[in-house]
């Protein structure tokens, strides 16, 4: 049945879809014995707001299924309906109706902690029709800068207000001012500024030529963008080193689209697998996904697992010691850093993860939060700039604080579960990518203790 998206003020980053709501903590089970079982794993995070979003900017009809029905896709709903696009939500279905490059006279609109939302919509508020678009944020996405997108758009004519700290949220965006045109940005920082620039450069006046500085933090996403823009219609020129991009002016057309599964929400059962010596199976995520996060499996089998990769399906099987000793560059799937990290102490020799020193700026610190978490579990951790070592051990009980972080939460709880367990406070920050998180982990018969 379609619902209807009614935020209730104030607005932060909780939405109606927020699962956990009222509880305070959850206790999980340490698990004792082979996990075995299988996941239907929640739709792409990543795919399902560029996907929800072309639908709405473009003319015509879409039709989109196994959306990931999570807070930061109903505030990106919900804000997209403000600008006069029509989406009727059914569970992880939505038909949308397009806007094109039509706009109200102004809107109000609120992104949560949706980071990716918040650096999407800025480029089609601004190249699109001529209005007044004031965007909030939660308090925690408040405080995350974004200053290289701002920069780059004002360079292409954006006129942006600050009605708080500098290059943050919130902001009043003038629609129309974006022309376009070349500009340049640092790839260093976040690809999500890139994909931002690239999906909206298709709705301004002049077209745009992107010229990208420092590399990519994960380019797989940023093709991701440019599959999805092709998709419904919009074709990028672009080098092969990924340096330079060309958007002529175009328009987005409407078409349906199923959403894969998210490869990072993947991770965490895939490392319940080898962490407990068992046997899952990932039913709805394969082989030909672009998501970077894939390649955890690879570093899987490092560490000594029995990965099969279909077409549709993935197969984590365990047996035998985890192998460690070894350095992983994790810059090109840094989303799953957390993961290793939470299974690195049941290996058998240190582990160190490098070159994520970007992960310090996400939905929290993520490098000093990991570090600070194993060592009140008793774990052995070295914190470096861009990373850490993890030494091999045996991870305690302990009351864990998840940092308003939701990758924080499944990792810890990875933690828990292969070790004495673990209780992680405010575990309700997992509805950003994964409300179901914990009803999947009862699946597999781990149990939890939700506490008010």
């Amino acid at each position: 049945m379609a619902e209807t998206l009614a935020p209730a003020e104030p607005f932060d980053a909780e939405s109606p879809w927020t699962a956990l709501k009222g509880v305070s903590s959850v206790r999980v089970a340490p698990h004792r014995g082979p996990l075995t079982g299988a996941i239907t794993v929640p739709g792409s995070k990543s795919v399902s707001n560029r996907a929800l979003i072309l639908a709405a900017m473009a003319e015509g009809e879409t039709r989109l299924s196994g959306l990931l029905r999570s807070d930061d896709i109903f505030w990106c709903g919900w804000s997209l309906q403000q600008l006069g696009a029509g989406i009727s939500f059914d569970g992880t279905e939505a038909q949308v109706t397009g806007i094109g490059r039509k706009r109200p006279d102004a809107a109000r609109l609120h992104v949560g902690s949706a980071g990716t939302v918040a650096r999407f919509l800025p480029p089609f508020l601004l190249a699109g029709d001529q209005g007044r678009f004031e965007v909030t944020a939660s308090a925690q996405m408040s405080k995350r800068p974004v200053g290289p997108l701002f920069d780059a758009l004002k360079a292409g004519g954006g006129e942006i207000d600050f009605l708080g700290a500098p290059n943050c949220y919130p902001a009043v965006f003038h629609g129309g001012s974006f022309r376009g045109g070349e500009i340049s940005i640092s790839g260093n920082v976040s690809s999500q500024f890139i994909s931002g620039i690239l999906l909206g450069a298709a709705q301004s006046e002049s077209g745009l030529k992107l010229n990208v500085t420092g590399g990519i933090v994960q380019s797989d996403y940023v093709r991701i963008t440019l599959d999805t823009m092709a998709h419904f219609g919009v074709g990028v020129a672009f080098d092969d080193e990924m340096t330079r991009f060309e958007v002529a002016p175009q328009t987005y057309r409407g078409k349906d689209l199923v959403v894969e599964a998210d490869a990072s929400t993947a991770t965490y059962f895939s490392a319940l697998a080898v962490a407990t010596g068992g046997d899952i199976v990932l039913s709805n995520i394969g082989e030909y996904t672009r998501q970077p996060d894939y390649a955890f499996h690879a570093i899987l089998e490092l560490m000594g697992a029995n990965v099969t990769r279909g077409a549709t399906s993935t197969r984590v099987q365990m047996s035998g010691p985890i192998r460690g000793g070894f350095e992983m560059d994790m810059r090109p799937l840094s989303d799953a850093s957390l993961t290793l990290a939470a299974l690195a102490p049941f290996a058998d020799a240190p582990i160190t993860i490098t070159n994520v020193a970007h992960i310090r700026h996400h939905e929290s610190d993520r490098i000093a939060a990991m570090c600070q978490s194993l060592t009140k579990v008793g774990i052995t951790v070295e914190e470096r700039e861009d990373g850490m070592t993890i030494f091999p051990g045996k991870p305690r009980f302990a009351v864990l604080d998840t940092f308003e972080d939701h990758r924080m939460a499944m990792a810890l709880a990875v933690l828990g579960v292969a070790g004495d367990g673990v209780e992680l406070k405010e575990p309700g920050c997992v509805s950003k990518t994964c409300p179901t998180f914990f009803d999947e982990l009862g699946k597999l018969g781990i149990s939890t203790d939700m506490l008010v």
